[in-house]
């Protein structure tokens, strides 16, 4: 009497089980991995909640301070990165909710010096954004300055069938728009690396997404795609921090940059509504 044999496995089946088993160990490993973690968090040997809280956020006194008289970080003075950026975007918001073209490209003037040191990487964007202001700096400071002494003016300026020698279109709002969305994009990236969490996304991966919010849409698919690499090479958190605060302490860098993306949010807001009530949102 013979004794069948099993057939033999074929090989395609085991191709496909040994990599499959494999993840399955994987699985069970990461899974007792958790299970442990949580077990030390219920053993009452220690917390898993945080009893500190994170370095960005600003903690509440109950009772007197104990150096009533702090000063803010120097970067936020006259002589810091941030201070020197902030304080011609402020006075750009002049009372009659318009902005000064002057101190506005004063302000980004300040801030393609911040980000000049982020690398070279960022050179082509920093020239940019440079030949934009220059060229808007020419039409403040060129014959028809009465027109471009601000967003306003130059609005009514350059619509159809006013400016009499506009062979090009709209050149100072088209400028003013592009140079806008960049302001948006550098005031969404401030902001998320200010106020990143501690183990969450790095700051290149946050600036990322912030290109992909404010700039990405108005760019072609090459573009997008050599943005996002160059993205892969952006300064750590603890860098950018240091170029924008330089010898201050975590928590006060970060503080600093969530006011001076404020102030930067506040500009944006304004020019927002004034390039809005124009029908200057669709020029490019």
């Amino acid at each position: 009497m013979r004794v069948a044999l099993p057939q033999p496995v074929p090989r395609r089946w085991l191709r496909s089980a040994i990599p499959l088993a494999v993840f399955t160990l994987l699985l069970v490993y990461l899974w007792a991995r958790s299970l442990r973690a949580l077990s030390g968090c219920r053993s009452g040997a220690q917390s898993c909640i945080a009893r500190e809280p994170p370095p960005f956020q600003v903690r509440q006194q109950s009772g007197p301070l104990e150096a009533p008289e702090r000063k803010e970080p120097q970067c936020l003075g006259p002589q810091g990165m941030l201070g020197r950026m902030m304080r011609p975007f402020r006075a750009s918001l002049n009372p009659e909710r318009d902005v000064e073209l002057s101190q506005y490209l004063a302000g980004w003037r300040e801030l393609v010096r911040f980000l000049t040191p982020l690398g070279s990487i960022f050179a082509f964007a920093t020239s940019e954004a440079s030949a934009k202001v220059t060229a808007l700096e020419a039409l403040v400071h060129g014959p028809e300055a009465a027109h471009y002494t601000s967003l306003a003016t130059m609005v009514a300026w350059e619509r159809p069938g006013i400016a009499p020698r506009l062979s090009a279109g709209c050149p100072g709002s088209l400028t003013m728009l592009l140079l806008h969305r960049a302001l948006r994009w550098s005031q969404l990236c401030l902001h998320r690396v200010a106020t990143g969490m501690l183990g969450g996304p790095d700051a290149g991966a946050q600036c990322s997404d912030a290109y992909g919010t404010a700039l990405a849409p108005h760019h072609p698919w090459f573009v997008r795609q050599a943005a996002h690499l160059a993205f892969l090479a952006f300064p750590g958190r603890g860098r950018l921090l240091e170029l924008a605060c330089p010898g201050s302490k975590e928590a006060e860098a970060r503080n600093a940059l969530v006011r001076a993306a404020g102030t930067l949010e506040e500009v944006y807001n304004r020019t927002q509504g004034l390039l809005a009530e124009g029908g200057l949102l669709e020029l490019a």
